[in-house]
């Protein structure tokens, strides 16, 4: 099996993705994200987030 071919499936829709209303960490606006919000980690609303992605390192 090649690295590219581990997805599996490839191209099947899955339906539409269930959001989660959440506010954001810095604008303090209510926003909906694609995953189940963890209490104590910050959430950024789609206008915010860029500014948070360049800053973060893995």
């Amino acid at each position: 099996m090649a690295f590219g071919d581990r997805r599996g499936g490839g191209g099947f829709d899955r339906g539409p993705r269930e959001m989660h209303k959440t506010v954001c960490s810095d604008c303090q606006k209510e926003c909906e994200v694609p995953f189940k919000p963890v209490e104590g980690r910050e959430v950024w609303c789609r206008d915010c987030l860029p500014k948070h992605k360049q800053s973060r390192r893995f």
